[in-house]
């Protein structure tokens, strides 16, 4: 699906609550699978079966339209907004649009939304970039928790969420989310699950089951959901099971002159499970869920040729040195691609109570301990291990109506313990500690001139981020503190037609791997020396919104400029045979774009959309930064008839050719995709659905300009998959 692509408020009977990971039936060992995991299958037999004699006894009712139903709920928004009340622009995927969209990664789900790309590591790496920025610029939530993985580090990093448990996502474009600190400068992304149940199940039990494959990577994945609860006690399991080989690329792909259709290396095999328990009472609920994601997959493009770069000043030397320095460069020979091996486990802790005294409404907790490690093997030997253990905290109090004010104020504390042991540690072992408290507060205001909701938010943090000395303490440390402020306005000047504006200060503290990192990263083909003298960086963002709403024709379109003072970016000083020195520097950088939709409704059951986005980023001094999107557009016709829904796409990205110094341009490229799905009730009632969709049916060779690897992993090929899903 491509960028623009209209969000749909409507409850899907064929949805439900979902959660994350650990059941252990769900494990598998190192060795390739069949594409349908055995265990997967008998989860999903078994709820089927559970879900027929609940309908029988309590059938379902048909989903209600689209238009019957309130907005959703946007809960990263800080006061449970809505996502017509947001000041900046807010995408939310829930409900049959979630399910047609999701991928197997993260990035590539939300990768065609407005404003939103991917890194495209492969196929098991891809993290979500927003209006060209990326890594510690974009914050991953797990319902309001920072994941604390290893992907903001380098792009070679899974995200550990799985999109196959997600119930809703949420997109916070821009630097709007000021409760989550500076590592939200450029956007937030809010993954929700069920695996914390909020609620008894109404009849006593409920859950989902679903088996989808496809043709690209000959994938088979199969995920379950269960939620059960008695009195004030629920529970909750969760589990998915994923197997993908090598993915097909688009015809006319022929690296080192070889024609060829798979990419090495880029097979994904992940195992995901969740078990959480909850005290569920009148006024809120308290609860914890374990999860474990264990993950095999490649690294395409690994080049052990510049095994022993290393640098002279400001310049690359790869090769022999003289005679008395004994010192000899070659390119090794390695047979196999470098796989990760990747195990994370989490604990979850979310509460909320209402009315928990005098003048306040709700407490809510969001805390999550996160134990992250990774082998990159190759050969049969481990090469080199990250681990990454964390936790986050945070505590919100939202206030009643104060002369017409409401609002929130919170307490929000982490601390992350990084290290990498191996011939690729090009980052000593780090400390980085963040503290941060803010204030968020709305005022509403409705008169002749029209409705208008205003919004201010203060916050202010501080990071110590050390470098320790051998793995102990008495290494480097620096320390930032950064305050960030922010004014926003809704105007909805008359019935279905709204202004939105937004005017964020934001502060951003270094990170850890810009401050301290020092040698060759094979993965991305770099040298990085970081800089620990490096200052916080400090964006000024403004953004104006415009939506229509209502009616036969629909619209949504958004301009932004971010300018970011004391902008840390990887400047390239010198190339060798296609390995770069990354210098993390400081300059004044200025992004602009826009993005947006219109939809005409042609008939009541038939709709065109026009969608597109573009950004441009540049050094005030002069020159351009290096891997930002290129210029989409697009047309999209949709239409629905009973319990049919369809869509045919085509999304046209332009050349890239506004690149960096060391940087190729990248060719544009057209995609043709399709979907259609049909939802159904058996005789019993259980209600079921099962989708097809169609990516890149012309089989276009096509590549990520975004991406550190886009030559060695073109962007998938002709791509067909289908997928049935059952709930009760």
């Amino acid at each position: 699906m491509p960028p623009g692509t209209p969000t749909y408020f409507y409850c899907n009977a064929v949805m439900t609550h979902h959660t994350h990971p650990l059941c252990p039936a769900v494990r598998r060992t190192a060795h390739r699978h069949p594409a349908l995991h055995p265990v997967a299958l008998a989860a999903i037999l078994t709820l089927w079966g559970t879900g027929l004699a609940h309908a029988q006894a309590n059938a379902q009712a048909a989903p209600p339209t689209a238009g019957s139903l309130p907005p959703v709920t946007v809960s990263a928004s800080g006061l449970q907004l809505g996502a017509n009340e947001m000041t900046t622009p807010t995408a939310v995927l829930e409900g049959d649009e979630l399910v047609r969209r999701r991928e197997a990664t993260l990035g590539e789900t939300l990768g065609n939304e407005p404003g939103i790309t991917s890194s495209h590591f492969g196929a098991g790496a891809s993290r979500p970039i927003i209006r060209g920025m990326d890594g510690p610029r974009v914050k991953v939530l797990s319902d309001g928790a920072e994941l604390h993985d290893a992907s903001t580090i380098s792009p070679d990093h899974a995200v550990a969420s799985e999109p196959l448990l997600a119930t809703q996502i949420e997109v916070l474009r821009g630097p709007s989310a000021l409760v989550y600190g500076g590592g939200a400068v450029g956007g937030v992304v809010n993954v929700l699950d069920g695996k914390v149940p909020t609620a008894i199940p109404q009849k006593g039990i409920e859950g989902s089951a679903e088996l989808r494959a496809n043709t690209g990577a000959g994938e088979g994945a199969g995920a379950f959901s269960l939620t059960g609860g008695a009195g004030n006690l629920a529970v909750h399991v969760e589990g998915v099971a994923r197997d993908a080989g090598d993915y097909r690329v688009g015809k006319g792909w022929a690296p080192d002159g070889e024609p060829t259709r798979k990419v090495p290396g880029s097979f994904n095999r992940t195992d995901t499970g969740s078990v959480g328990l909850s005290w569920v009472g009148d006024r809120g609920y308290l609860g914890a869920a374990y999860t474990r994601q264990t993950a095999k997959y490649g690294l395409p493009g690994h080049n052990h040729s510049f095994e022993g770069c290393h640098t002279h000043g400001t310049h690359l030397h790869c090769g022999a040195h003289d005679e008395e320095d004994g010192h000899d460069h070659g390119a090794e020979e390695h047979g196999d691609v470098p796989v990760v091996d990747l195990r994370s486990e989490r604990l979850d802790i979310r509460g909320e109570l209402r009315n928990p005294f005098t003048g306040f409404s709700a407490l809510r907790l969001r805390a999550g301990v996160t134990d992250y490690v990774h082998d990159e093997v190759e050969d049969g030997t481990i090469a080199t291990t990250f681990k990454n253990k964390a936790y986050d905290t945070r505590i919100e109090l939202q206030h009643e109506p104060i002369a017409g004010f409401k609002g929130v104020v919170g307490l929000q504390t982490s601390q992350r313990k990084f290290s990498a042991i191996g011939e690729e540690a090009y980052v000593q072992p780090t400390v980085t500690r963040k503290t941060g408290l803010f204030v968020l507060e709305e005022y509403r205001l409705n008169d002749w001139y029209g409705d208008w909701r205003f919004e201010a938010a203060l916050r202010h943090d501080r990071q110590t981020a050390e470098a320790l000395a051998s793995g102990s303490a008495g290494g480097t440390e620096r320390s930032h503190n950064g305050t960030s402020a922010s004014l926003g306005a809704v105007w909805k000047f008359t019935p279905g037609y709204q202004v939105g504006t937004s005017f964020t200060r934001a502060s951003r503290a270094p990170s850890a791997e810009e401050l301290y990192a020092r040698g060759l990263h094979m993965a991305t083909s770099t040298y990085e020396r970081g800089n620990a003298n490096l200052r916080s960086e400090t964006s000024q963002n403004i953004d104006l919104s415009l939506k229509k709403t209502s009616g036969d024709t629909t619209f949504g379109v958004s301009v932004f400029r971010n300018r970011i003072s004391n902008y840390i970016y990887g400047r390239t000083l010198d190339e060798v045979d296609g390995l770069q020195l990354l210098q993390y520097s400081q300059a004044d950088a200025t992004f602009t774009g826009i993005e947006g939709q219109v939809r005409q409704r042609v008939t009541r059951n038939l709709g065109v959309t026009l969608f597109g986005d573009t950004v441009r980023a540049k050094l005030d001094g002069g020159g351009l930064l290096p891997r930002i999107p290129a210029t989409r557009a697009g047309v999209r016709l949709d239409a629905n008839w009973n319990a049919w829904e369809g869509q045919v796409e085509w999304v046209q990205v332009a050349r890239q050719n506004r690149v960096a110094a060391f940087e190729t341009a990248t060719p544009g490229y057209g995609m043709l995709n399709l979907g259609v799905s049909y939802r159904g009730q058996l005789s019993s009632g259980t209600p079921w659905q099962v989708y097809l969709k169609a990516n890149n049916l012309t089989d276009r060779l096509a590549y990520a300009h975004t991406s550190f690897i886009k030559n060695a992993a073109p962007l998938m090929g002709r791509n067909i998959t289908v997928g049935v899903k059952v709930a009760f």
